[in-house]
């Protein structure tokens, strides 16, 4: 969806003429001005509505968490680097020069500061869902770091590297996490209904129903639907969807009026409705009401992230950019796997031999199972996992294929009598999968992607399935944190699908984050 802020249009709605006077103390400027006023001036300005001042104010207090937390943060950091930066280098430093244990500090402080505020890390646009907010914290972070070496090369401070070396990495993961924490608290008081947005949808009756039904499918419910207008129910009448029943409060014509009423501080247009000069006319009379016009599209499922919008002579243009499969953005993607992988396989070398003991304690056969996968662009390899079920796993399969409980060509049994013991435990917190590091190492797969397919499922897929083999198949992905096995096929391939589209590093990063969440409260892992 396109959100468009209400309030800062440049048109200015007509106001009536009013007979030319002489002044009068009544025309003075002050606190009761607005008493004295004409009713035909009365009637032209726009009254900010409750709704909207509550938005704002909700806005403005969780801003001011945002500020304290980083503060708070960018200060603890910055000074413990120079702490470390007075042991290291000792007393003396301060009789050359007494101020360069504060310079340093002091101007990074500022710096960062300054960044986190000109990238609008806190603005309402960012924070709450997604990735952006976290990308931009980064970005922020490290021009201010650059700067900060400019001025280095320039002024030749002493001490950078100690900001560098703890307040850089240090201060930008505290920073990630805080903002983490954060957005959980304010998912958590939007679930009971606080730090929302009241919204209003219009358009036509088909398009209401696909909106409604995806808001309140976000477990992060940023928006709480409070009504709908259109023009073919009656206004009193209901919109009946899967979740919920939303009244009827006026139509496309009313609707600013009804947001009034409501008390909604949104307005969501679901329709491209035939008036082209609608929603320009709507943003008028919003002005004071709504602080949000958001004009929702179906091409946010497919594109995502890769919808923006051009200006091209007073034209908006909504610019949907065609996926890469290749290229520099990849290249960081097997940068970030060689890396995570490179670290995993350590503890994992260590706990190894006590798996490898359990599982054959449990049952007899091999520690490590192989089998067939399909990876990138259709080439087959062999998958690594710890062996969860018996050593005749494969030839008793055949007749367990008429009690498939799996979702599309997936097989899968919610007790299946071929696993063991020690097997029910390893997946249920996904520990079987560990030795697939390896296989990430060696390329044949990636941290984050699509679920690896069987040869057995990849002759079965038709369509844009096969879209999911344009990346290498992945360890976790949206698929595990979202269900795993408890997904149906349709959501399990439309998640894949909007991952191999849409990914970034930062999305990878929050998947691996949410992935070790899901691993302590695993949910559709058997």
């Amino acid at each position: 969806m396109t959100t468009v802020r209400v309030g800062a249009a440049p048109w200015i709605t007509p106001v009536p003429e009013l007979p030319v006077r002489p002044k009068a103390p009544s025309d003075r400027v002050g606190p009761d001005a607005a008493l004295t006023r004409s009713p035909a001036v009365q009637a032209a300005a726009r009254q900010v509505t409750p709704a909207l001042e509550r938005r704002r104010l909700e806005e403005r207090r969780y801003r001011w968490r945002l500020i304290a937390t980083d503060t708070a943060v960018i200060v603890a950091v910055t000074a413990g680097a120079a702490l470390l930066q007075l042991i290291a280098t000792g007393p003396q430093v301060l009789i050359e020069d007494p101020w360069v244990i504060c310079r340093l500090p002091l101007a990074a402080a500022v710096a960062w500061t300054v960044m986190l505020w000109a990238f609008q890390t806190r603005s309402a646009r960012v924070t709450g869902a997604g990735s952006t907010e976290y990308k931009l914290v980064a970005h922020a972070t490290g021009l201010a770091f650059g700067v900060l070496a400019m001025a280095f090369i320039v002024l030749q401070w002493q001490g950078l590297r100690y900001q560098l070396i703890l307040a850089l990495p240090v201060g930008l993961l505290a920073l990630l996490i805080a903002r983490r924490g954060w957005r959980r608290w304010l998912i958590a008081q939007r679930r009971g209904g606080n730090y929302v947005s009241r919204a209003l949808v219009v358009g036509r009756r088909a398009d209401i129903e696909h909106v409604i039904s995806t808001l309140e499918r976000d477990d992060q419910r940023g928006y709480q639907v409070v009504g709908t207008a259109l023009d073919e129910v009656p206004v009193g009448s209901d919109v009946i969807v899967p979740t919920g029943v939303y009244p009827v409060v006026g139509t496309p014509e009313t609707v600013a009026e009804a947001a009034r009423q409501v008390g909604a501080d949104t307005i969501i247009v679901a329709s491209q409705l035939a008036d082209a000069e609608y929603t320009r006319r709507l943003s008028w009379q919003l002005e004071g009401t709504a602080a949000d016009l958001v004009l929702s599209s179906r091409l946010t499922d497919v594109a995502g992230p890769r919808i923006s919008l051009r200006q091209v002579e007073g034209l908006p243009l909504v610019q949907v950019r065609i996926p890469s499969f290749e290229g520099a953005q990849h290249a960081y993607k097997r940068a970030l796997d060689i890396l995570v992988a490179g670290v995993a396989l350590v503890p994992i070398a260590l706990i190894t031999p006590l798996i490898a003991l359990l599982v054959t304690l449990d049952s007899p056969g091999r520690v490590f199972f192989r089998q067939r996968r399909v990876g990138l662009n259709g080439q087959e390899f062999d998958i690594l996992k710890f062996r969860t079920m018996r050593a005749s796993a494969e030839q008793e399969l055949s007749a367990l294929l008429a009690d498939n409980e799996g979702a599309g060509p997936l097989f899968k049994l919610h007790h299946d009598p071929r696993v063991t013991r020690v097997g029910a435990v390893l997946r249920r917190l996904s520990l079987d999968e560990l030795p697939q590091f390896w296989n990430v190492l060696r390329g044949d797969m990636s941290v984050v992607g699509p679920r690896p397919p069987l040869p057995s499922e990849v002759g079965g897929y038709d369509g844009p399935v096969f879209r999911r083999l344009y990346i290498k198949p992945g360890i976790t992905g949206l698929w595990q944190i979202s269900g795993r096995s408890d997904l149906s096929w349709e959501q399990s391939v439309r998640l894949d699908l909007h991952y191999v589209e849409n990914w970034s590093v930062m999305t990878d990063l929050m998947i691996i984050w949410r992935t070790a969440r899901v691993m302590v409260r695993p949910r559709g892992a058997y």
